[in-house]
């Protein structure tokens, strides 16, 4: 392994980014990180990362910067910002941002990346906390394919299911195909327990029955077990999944389709939020029902 490969970049060490760092240090790569509170940075620096003050620091210090930040704002400004990855980045140099965020700052990226002779990748995730922790991530990744290939093994440092999607924004896209799927599923879930709750049934044996057969799903295998639990902490933040399918929706009115099975997701998960939900996790949309029940039955507020 070269030194370009083993120094690495981290900006952004939230639920997932931070797992997603220690695995690269375990994996025996130095990682330079940076994350708005350094507080949250404390234990990946104990495990032996490097702190820098701000992302144009890392850009000078590393030659492979992976971006993983929770808005498309946060994005915009940790690239494009004047303390951003762009202000001290160098030619050859790689950017992989897998933050989920929009299609077309994906390209926005990558041609200013061009201009500045510097590769970039959008290299979305689906897999949770759960996911980031075990190494187990799924990552779509749109971009130049020569660059893919030489990020490879990188990716699978962080996950298993690494597949090239195509140009830059492929990955993005890919993504929302991704949360689209789970938008409508996570219905699905939620109100296949509700109704096991009101029939009277125990949900742990419900479980056992349906999550391995045609029913099944990782929603319903990975989350429901925290739900019958009461536990909502946020694997993956609701405000972060209503952000996913606010860019799903625009992406598709752009191309004139209609998606009602994700506007009634997102209908339903920002009313949870409205509720004070914002910060839980997507498994918390099992609240719904007892948040709106009234005179029995489900009222929108």
């Amino acid at each position: 392994m070269n030194q370009r490969k083993e120094t690495i970049g981290f900006i952004g060490l939230g639920v997932m980014g931070e797992s997603m760092a220690r695995n690269l240090i375990a994996k025996g790569y130095q990682v330079y990180v940076f994350t708005r509170t350094k507080e949250k940075a404390r234990r990946l620096i104990a495990d032996g990362a490097i702190w820098s003050e701000n992302p144009k620091e890392i850009a000078i210090n590393t030659e492979i910067i992976i971006t993983m930040v929770g808005y498309p704002k946060d994005v915009e400004n940790v690239y494009f910002g004047d303390k951003g990855i762009y202000a001290g980045v160098k030619a050859g140099s790689i950017v992989i941002d897998m933050t989920t965020s929009t299609p077309s700052l994906a390209k926005k990226i990558y041609e200013e990346g061009k201009k500045r002779g510097v590769s970039a990748l959008d290299a979305p995730v689906s897999g949770g906390d759960i996911g980031a922790e075990k190494g187990t991530l799924s990552i779509m990744v749109g971009g130049d394919q020569q660059t893919f290939i030489e990020c490879k093994s990188l990716l699978f440092a962080l996950g298993e299911n690494i597949v090239y999607q195509g140009p830059c924004g492929a990955g993005q896209h890919t993504k929302m195909c991704n949360q689209i799927a789970i938008a409508s599923n996570m219905v699905g879930v939620t109100e296949a327990f509700v109704y096991a709750k009101y029939a009277g049934l125990d949900p742990e044996t419900v479980l056992k029955s349906i999550s391995n057969g045609a029913a099944g799903s990782w929603s319903m295998s990975n989350l429901i077990p925290r739900v019958i639990k009461k536990d909502y902490s946020p694997g993956f933040f609701i405000k972060h999944f209503i952000k996913d399918m606010g860019i799903a929706l625009e992406e598709a009115e752009k191309m004139s389709l209609r998606l009602p099975g994700l506007e009634l997701a997102k209908k339903l998960y920002d009313s949870l939020a409205k509720q004070g939900e914002e910060n839980s996790g997507t498994q918390a949309l099992m609240k719904y029902w007892d948040l709106s029940m009234e005179d029995g039955g489900i009222k929108e507020r």
